[in-house]
């Protein structure tokens, strides 16, 4: 075998390693990978029950209803469509009606949403960049406080 043959087998089988292990490390990433919906996608694409997914949007105003413990029933709007939202836990100091969330969990057969992770923006001028984009497609109005800008590299967030 010469010398160039040996180089190409090397590098061949370098190749394959490599391919095999991006190939795993897709799979791996498959199991946990959650994707995010809207109340009018959910309503529209009929996301099955038990899947795994992100339900973003604004708190319905009126919506919010504390029960025993820490056990909270809201809404999840986009004006269009409207998700009744379940979670057990505590729930960030700034959510509150009116203002954009992102929960985690699972659609129940029944059609309501068990969160198991609730997520609120964390300032007046900060709302997560998919719930943004979303709601503005849906033909949501969203004032100044619940705009996503993008920064340029190097940039930093003005306080």
């Amino acid at each position: 075998m010469t010398r160039k043959q040996r180089r190409g087998i090397l590098i061949g089988a370098g190749v394959a390693i490599l391919s095999v292990a991006a190939i795993l490390v897709m799979f791996a990433f498959r199991s946990s990978i959650v994707f995010f919906h809207t109340p009018s996608d959910i309503a529209t694409s009929k996301v099955p029950a038990g899947q795994r997914i992100r339900l973003g949007g604004l708190v319905e105003k009126g919506s919010v209803v504390r029960g025993e413990g820490t056990h909270v029933k809201f809404a999840v709007t986009d004006t269009l469509q409207t998700i009744p939202v379940s979670f057990s836990g505590i729930l960030p100091d700034l959510f509150r009606e009116g203002q954009g969330v992102v929960a985690e969990g699972r659609i129940e057969p029944d059609g309501h949403f068990a969160a198991d992770s609730v997520l609120a923006k964390h300032d007046e001028t900060y709302m997560p960049p998919e719930v943004a984009k979303a709601l503005k497609e849906k033909g949501v109005t969203l004032g100044e406080g619940a705009t996503h800008e993008t920064k340029a590299a190097g940039e930093t967030a003005s306080p």
